[in-house]
């Protein structure tokens, strides 16, 4: 691979890098940035999930040269053209805009957008023509121009705090200290008189300096809803490049506020904390009349204390991992700071560093007549909402500031006495529960090779005894010598010579010595073992489940007329290999489950799941008919738009409504949640509704629930005649306030009945007595069956559709299975535990599996914590995978059941249903390539094929064009046709265990068990899952083998057939889509109206139910059952909004 030389900007650069959506794709904005920040540029990175408005406020206010976007998922065009819009109405038409989005950006588009004056869109053609360096050096070249060359009158605009020409002054200081002289002079001359004061806040690096001053900003805000605030923070920059990561905005939630400016600068001079423009900086701020200025500095160390010279009041934020107390001494700030913040209070050792800390003040301080109490330093979580000691330490700092500088800042905040502590959600005493895991299984290995060998040995014996009495020709075998205690010695020494008999009661007499080292559950496989194989071998197979006996045949004829058995069972004969097999393997429907969960596949329903997702309701709804029209089962997977999956309303904000029902189906209420699923009766045990949501996967699971209720309402309502009620309600609701009724848009599709849509607007219980209500609910609620993703884990470690605070997330998550507990919901699944994408975001086999099981202990840990009894919560966790076309996906079905199972049984002693772990495949969206699509179906084949032989329970076959667009009608039904031929026509599948016995199989399965238990370990190092995730552990680990694969794809060494090898004669360039399925303008406006006429039908109602579910969260009560009341009248927008200011917002990482 050539390496091409990075371009030297001639002048200094400064750029804004962000993802529009999911940081799971954020792994190429992460390299693209990095390479940006190489290149010698001042980089200001502010992550996932940003609005236009978001990115072209903070590239005004930063005043940078150019914007960098990864932007798709449809909703492209108006974005980038927004942030066109917006940047020329607010006079930054200067700043130039990057984008790229994948293949998912149409030529036209990129040329149409380029046309409307977005500086350039990369292609993916131009990446694998350019490479990265090239297309970076492309891009900084274009942004190579001053900044601050010129002034003209922005003085005169600072009083009005005009953000582009406070950001100007400051460049211009920066870049041209000659051209800002005059400015500054008179700034100066003004600001004699100046009253705004100075926190200054410095810190080691890594010690939360951001998340803090993001909370101080937040408590500021909320406390002073009048006043204004400036930041500025400093980072260092690199001196090998010139280039510096502008990192604090990024972890800020409060700053996108109008009353709220903020600055980053780079040092842009080795070995100090702050840049030498800071002072002038602090200036331009104190002239704009901002009411509070906060400075923060870069990572500092012991000896730093130059924060001082520019603040009125200063705090040190430190961490508990500083040493022995005698480093305390060394520290010149804990001089000079008038307050200390220990943050990361949770660390190990917070309450000694406290104590050592305030020592060492009062030392230096001389404060020996002052409690230790009352000494200003406070022990701070700044990571957690709310945390009762970022609430002390502000106050203090307010109050600290009007002391010395007499300022109007008097805080009204009332504090607790409360200490910080960290809200568990793994309890401290259980953070080992992966390598206890990891011991527990090996310890089953162990005793199972143990076993083997004993059992190997009793069969050495037996078949001595066989070769000396079967002399006469009467085998051991006839004479059915094996009882529960051993060898029935009476009738082998009744077929024994008189010459033989001291040999044989010898041999004996060894058996029972050597057998007392066997465990008797172990001679009960042996002692059954040709029960077992001749039940396979009868033509019925008989088995019971929940008291309900079922026969099944066991056998199928071909058309050559051969029986093929389902089931096939070695034809082992030595004890050992019988043992071997039974404890690590067994039959499908036995412990492990390495071969599958239930005995037999369910006649009558094929694992074939049902995708779809597009535009509003009606569209995905007439997908769904569509694509499973006369298939008896109805399993329903269903993707959402990112206005769904990022808790929004839709709106007609141009980010927001460019987005609405692309790649995914719009959902906002209950009303589009009825629409989506009419026609299915979605409390039929042939019908299941998989809903791949996380963030606010509880409100759409309440939309969902209801709907389900409402529909067997509707059943009840039409058998009872009730009909009249029904119209008088909707009289009372909609006509008497001159409200449209709402509807279904257009014509039902076939298929479609109608059920679901007689209650559109109104629930059951406006209808019917409160007490045939709520038997119906319960009903329904026992009945329906499906899954909602909802694992936030994974999201926060690969894809990030993350909304709200991860222990605010995980508490809704354990509140909704408690419900489930309670309301005896047994077929629905509480979290489908994902690893696809994790796959996704590039993770390799091993890592995915390993990553999703850790995931799935750490929810077992946290429901085991809240008091959930594991046999009621188990059954009620899937899992869902990424099928590959690696080796190691032939196995990872049946390494999860084995590991999952081992554990549940010997860990935490938990039932078989629970031991179960339902295995949900879909295939690789990684490995679908935007060049010679077709070839496409043919991996989807091989990953199908890996799924189904690895006795999936449910499979989602991709389609092909997948790569380049939202799939067509037509691609989707070739998709579920590749796993229907397999499992109607292609032969071998008639067998249900067909890669028992395979060497290889074995082997692999051996190999990735035993990786996965190693990575488990190294997890357990880090603190846990969640220990491991504050390093971003899992998502560096992600995104480090995303690139190796990336790596070997584009230099050749990995080959991909139509893609880096074996082109075609026109060098295989990127297919374009010949049909895009975007959602419609009527369907976006009509979207827009569902949602209005929701929120004008019951506003009181609505108020009503936001109070109830605030209060609920705040009194730490289950927030479930009080949003499946808030879902019947509010907008998902709306119950998003409320829990935010219970519950916080996700706080964004590098």
């Amino acid at each position: 691979m050539k390496q091409i030389t990075p371009y030297k900007p001639k002048n200094k650069v400064r750029i804004v890098t962000a993802a529009s959506l999911f940081d799971g794709h954020d792994a190429a904005i992460n390299i693209m940035r990095r390479i940006i920040q190489s290149t010698g540029v001042e980089v200001i990175h502010l992550g996932h999930d940003r609005s236009v408005e978001d990115v072209v406020n903070c590239a005004i206010q930063e005043d940078v040269n150019a914007i960098a976007m990864t932007s798709y998922q449809g909703g492209h065009n108006e974005y980038f053209k927004y942030m066109f819009d917006l940047l020329k109405e607010k006079g930054a038409s200067h700043i130039k805009i990057f984008g790229g989005g994948g293949g998912v950006i149409l030529p036209k588009e990129i040329k149409e957008l380029m046309a409307y004056g977005i500086t350039r869109i990369y292609s993916p053609d131009d990446g694998r023509e350019l490479g990265l360096q090239g297309m970076i050096n492309d891009l900084v070249k274009q942004s190579d121009f001053a900044i601050g060359d010129v002034l003209n009158g922005e003085i005169n605009k600072l009083k009005k705090r005009e953000i582009g020409s406070i950001a100007r002054i400051i460049s211009s200081a920066e870049n041209f200290p000659e051209i800002a002289k005059k400015t500054l002079s008179e700034i100066h001359k003004k600001n004699k008189t100046s009253t705004t004061p100075v926190l200054g806040i410095t810190g080691t690096g890594g010690s939360g300096k951001s998340s803090l001053v993001d909370e101080l900003v937040r408590r500021f805000l909320i406390d002073f809803p009048k006043k204004t605030i400036g930041l500025i923070s400093v980072d260092p920059s690199k001196r090998k490049t010139g280039g510096a990561l502008l990192g604090d905005r990024i972890r800020m939630n409060a700053i996108n506020n109008n009353r709220v400016y903020m600055r980053s600068l780079a040092t842009r001079q080795s070995n100090l904390a702050l840049s030498k423009y800071v002072n002038e900086a602090i200036e331009v701020l104190k002239a704009a009349e901002f009411d509070l200025i906060i400075l923060e500095t870069s990572g500092i160390g012991q000896s730093d204390t130059e924060i001082i010279e520019h603040s009125d009041t200063s705090l040190y934020v430190m961490t508990p991992e500083f040493g022995a107390a005698t480093q305390l001494e060394k520290i010149d700030m804990l001089d000079f700071a008038d307050l200390v913040a220990i943050n990361k209070f949770d660390k190990r050792g917070a309450l000694d560093a406290v104590r050592d800390v305030k020592k060492q003040y009062m030392r230096n301080n001389n404060l020996w007549h002052i409690h230790m109490d009352e000494l200003p330093v406070f022990g701070t979580i700044a990571s957690q909402f709310n945390d009762p000691g970022m609430n002390s330490l502000y106050k203090a700092v307010m109050d600290k500031l009007v002391e010395k500088t007499g300022v109007d800042l008097q805080s009204n905040m009332k504090i607790s006495q409360e200490m910080s502590e960290k809200i568990f959600v793994i309890p401290p005493a259980r953070v080992r529960y992966l390598s206890e895991i990891a011991e527990s299984n090996r310890a089953y290995d162990k005793k199972a090779t143990n076993q083997v060998a004993v059992a190997q040995k009793l069969f050495g014996i037996y078949k001595t005894i066989d070769s000396i009495i079967s002399i006469d020709s009467t085998s051991i075998k006839t004479l059915d010598v094996l009882t529960k205690i051993g060898l029935d010695h009476d009738k082998i020494l009744q077929y024994t010579s008189k010459d033989e008999a001291p040999f044989i009661k010898l041999l004996l007499s060894h058996f029972d010595k050597i057998k007392m080292d066997f465990d008797p559950y172990n001679w009960e496989i042996i002692l059954h073992w040709q029960e077992k194989i001749q039940r396979y071998k009868d033509p019925i197979y008989r088995f019971k489940v929940r008291g309900k006996e079922i026969n099944i045949e066991t056998h199928s004829e071909s058309l050559s007329h051969s029986k093929i058995p389902k089931i096939s069972l070695p034809k082992y004969e030595a004890w050992g290999d019988i043992l071997q097999w039974n404890l690590q393997e067994n039959v499908p429907g036995e412990f492990p489950f390495t071969a599958g969960l239930y005995p037999f596949k369910r006649t009558g329903e094929d694992p074939t799941r049902m995708f779809a997702g597009e535009g509003g309701p009606e569209r995905t709804n007439r997908r769904f008919h569509y694509v499973s029209l006369g298939l008896d089962a109805k399993r329903l997977s269903t993707a959402f738009d990112s206005v769904t999956l990022y808790g929004n309303d839709p709106g007609l904000r141009p980010d927001i409504y460019g987005k609405i029902g692309n790649a995914g189906v719009s959902i906002c209420c209950l009303d589009d949640a009825k629409k989506l699923y009419s026609g299915f009766d979605l409390s039929h045990h042939m019908t299941s509704v998989s809903m791949t949501i996380n963030g606010p996967a509880p409100m759409l699971l309440g939309f969902f629930m209801n709907a389900a209720i409402d529909q067997n309402c509707e059943k009840y309502i039409k058998d009872n005649k009730l009909e009249k009620t029904v119209e008088a309600t909707f009289k009372k609701i909609y006509d008497a306030k001159g409200l449209k009724r709402p509807l279904y848009q257009g014509k039902l599709p076939e298929g479609n009945n109608g059920l679901g849509l007689l209650l559109l607007g109104l629930t059951g219980d406006l209808v019917l007595p409160p007490d045939v209500y709520e038997k119906i609910k319960k009903d329904t609620l026992t009945q329906v069956r499906g899954t909602v993703q909802a694992d936030i884990l994974k999201e926060d470690q690969a894809q990030n559709t993350c909304i709200f605070s991860t222990e605010f997330a995980l508490r809704l998550m354990g509140d909704v299975q408690e419900y489930f507990i309670n309301q005896q919901i047994r077929n629905f699944y509480s979290v489908s535990i994902s690893g696809y994408h994790i796959a996704e975001a590039g993770a390799n086999p091993i890592t995915q599996l390993a990553l999703t099981l850790s995931n799935g202990f750490t929810y077992v840990e946290y429901y085991l914590s809240r008091g959930m009894d594991i046999n009621k919560f188990g059954p009620n966790l899937s899992f869902f995978f990424s099928n590959g076309i690696d080796p190691e996906y032939a196995v990872i079905g049946r390494v999860a059941r084995k590991i999952w199972a081992k554990a549940l049984k010997y860990k935490y002693q938990a039932n078989s249903r629970a031991q179960m772990l339902k295995y949900h495949i879909q295939t690789s969206g990684r490995s679908l390539h935007a060049q010679e699509i077709d070839f496409n179906d043919i991996r989807t084949t091989l990953q199908a094929l890996y799924a189904i032989y690895d006795n999936c329970n449910s499979l989602h076959t991709n389609a092909y064009d997948e790569a380049i667009t939202t799939p067509t009608e037509d691609s989707v039904r070739r998709a579920m046709a590749i796993q229907l031929i397999i499992n109607k026509e292609l032969g071998l599948t008639k067998n249900e265990n067909p890669i028992q016995g395979a060497f290889i199989i074995e082997e692999l399965t051996d190999l990735v068990e035993e990786a996965v238990l190693l990575e488990f370990d190294r997890i357990t190092e880090r603190g846990g899952v969640l220990g491991a995730m504050e390093t971003m552990y899992q998502r560096s680990k992600i995104q480090e083998e995303s690139l190796y694969y990336e790596t070997l794809k584009h230099n050749g060494e990995f080959p991909i057939i139509g893609v880096n090898t074996f082109l075609s004669s026109k060098g295989s360039p990127t297919v374009l889509p010949s049909e895009v399925i975007r959602a419609t303008e009527e369907e976006k406006q009509f979207q827009i109206q569902t949602k209005e006429l929701l929120n004008k039908a019951n506003p009181s109602k609505v108020k009503a139910q936001i109070a109830i579910l605030q209060a609920a969260a705040v009194q730490n009560e289950n927030l479930f059952d009080k949003i499946m009341e808030a879902t019947k009248v509010c907008s998902l927008g709306q119950i998003t909004t409320a829990l935010f200011e219970v519950g916080g917002q996700y706080r964004r990482n590098m």
